[in-house]
């Protein structure tokens, strides 16, 4: 028996184009693809149950503490119609951070999309009866299974306010990465009245999988999610930050064209811009974004002041930074507890140039061009 989205989705024009033929399948074969790829995106949002699951991920959540900037924005979009969170991607914790904040400010919860590779095993379970994700092939050209996401997504934004990462995957090298405009298209497309984006942004002191995810970046490979989840267990030990979730002003949807690429990809900019720009900048990026091979506490201060000035001119989000000399006394802390430099004598030393890189790329999008205070540690 067929649910009520994928009647609704099979009903859709575009997809009735499809089944039509010209794509060098006939009508049999095409409808079997596109059932086959609405039994992999169904979903269910079990609420309750996903909010009791913070209890037992207790040991992780309690090392993470949450704040939020910009609820009201939500509140009031969410009055309204139906809305879209698109975020930056830092770490695997988004998928429980950023639905927890939407919780804290009793704002109601939306279906996250995410990568198909979180989908195996008793995670995949728990994805697909509990939290309500969608899985997404990130890298298909397959015109059956793009046609069937775009209409599942416009069908699903009828029921429920949806949340997906801009840049696809996780960033490996820690800076904000070009946007994709599959989903961003999807939703243009799905001809909802007042749909709002709501522009998301993520930002934490220490990232949980800094590590893997920088050694990932420099070798330009993936590794299996079992494996990097034993990793992340691992790298827990010790592990405090904070947080921050910045929602932004909402970006109504009516007026741009679904037909048009330049006016889809123009809005996957806009939002980027946006989320770039509430992007917290914190102190670990400051003192990563300033260090040299070797620089005394002076020399940081010097550096990290300039960069501010920058920051500044350029609209970023300061918001967490007291003084410069307070940025460089919180930022030296946490990098010698993630061992990524050392103090020496009356000087500080770079331990792990990648992910002192890694820190450093989270500004890369507000210093691009910047003069050379900004710059990367060498």
């Amino acid at each position: 028996m067929q649910d009520e989205i994928t009647q609704a989705v099979l009903s859709r024009e575009e997809v009735a184009r499809y089944l039509r033929g010209g794509t060098g399948e006939t009508g049999p074969q095409a409808r079997e693809r596109i059932h086959a790829y609405l039994d992999e995106l169904r979903t269910t949002q079990r609420y309750p149950i996903y909010r009791a699951l913070k209890h037992p991920l207790y040991p992780i959540l309690r090392k993470v503490e949450r704040l939020s900037e910009g609820a009201e924005h939500v509140h009031q979009a969410t009055d309204q119609g139906r809305v879209v969170y698109i975020s930056n991607h830092k770490s695997h914790l988004d998928y429980l951070v950023e639905p927890l904040v939407l919780e804290d400010n009793h704002i109601r919860p939306p279906v996250i999309a995410a990568g198909i590779n979180l989908f195996g095993g008793p995670l995949g379970m728990l994805h697909r009866h509990v939290t309500g994700a969608i899985p997404i092939r990130r890298n298909t050209k397959d015109p059956a299974y793009l046609v069937t996401l775009k209409a599942y997504v416009a069908e699903l934004l009828r029921r429920h306010d949806l949340f997906f990462y801009i840049e696809g995957g996780r960033s490996y090298t820690g800076e904000l990465k070009s946007p994709k405009t599959g989903l961003v298209h999807a939703c243009v497309q799905a001809g909802i009245e007042n749909l709002a984006v709501i522009p998301t942004a993520v930002a934490y002191d220490l990232v949980l999988e800094d590590r893997i995810l920088s050694r990932q970046g420099a070798k330009r490979r993936q590794r299996p999610f079992s494996r990097e989840v034993a990793e992340m267990i691992a790298s827990a030990v010790g592990y405090r930050t904070r947080a921050f979730v910045c929602f932004g002003a909402p970006i109504v949807l009516d007026g741009w064209d679904s037909h048009s690429r330049r006016d889809v990809l123009d809005l996957a900019r806009l939002i980027r811009e946006r989320i770039g720009l509430l992007h917290k900048v914190l102190p670990t990026a400051l003192v990563a974004t300033a260090m040299r091979p070797s620089a005394t506490r002076r020399d940081l201060e010097t550096r990290v002041q300039a960069t501010l000035e920058v920051l500044a001119s350029r609209g970023a989000n300061l918001g967490a930074i007291a003084s410069a000399r307070a940025a460089v006394e919180q930022g030296i802390e946490q990098l010698i507890l993630r061992s990524v430099i050392v103090p020496e004598s009356q000087r500080y030393r770079v331990r792990d140039r990648t992910l002192l890189r890694y820190y450093a790329h989270s500004l890369d999008h507000l210093l691009a061009h910047s003069p050379r205070s900004g710059a990367r540690p060498h």
